[in-house]
């Protein structure tokens, strides 16, 4: 590569609320994420719900990698999710947002690459 790594910021909209709102959804998410794109999970990935604004309100997650991490956001109320997968190892974007579109059954989607010096 030449360049440090790899961040892909994927951002869902009218998902799945049953998906979007199950912690073990996400956690199952994240687990064949990383088995699709080749990237190694570094201990548990840790999935929380907060939020006293019910406009974000929702399961916030974070998943450290052997190159770096991947964390995400799930709005409840919006039925939003904000997806960011950060690596220095390589990886298909395209992939990645292909099935984390289809995983949470969202009816739109729009992503950013980017390439970090």
């Amino acid at each position: 590569m030449k360049y440090w790594g790899v961040l892909t910021s994927i951002d869902l909209r009218n998902c799945s609320y049953e998906k979007i709102t199950s912690k073990s959804v996400i956690k199952k998410y994240v687990i064949e994420l990383c088995d699709l794109i080749d990237m190694k999970r570094f201990g548990e990935c840790n999935i929380v719900h907060f939020g006293e604004d019910e406009r974000v309100a929702g399961f916030s997650m974070t998943q450290l990698i052997e190159t770096s991490l991947i964390s995400g956001h799930f709005a409840n109320l919006s039925k939003c999710a904000y997806i960011d997968i950060f690596s220095c190892k390589d990886y298909d974007s395209n992939v990645a947002v292909v099935f984390t579109k289809k995983y949470f059954d969202a009816n739109e989607c729009a992503y950013k690459r980017s390439e970090r010096i």
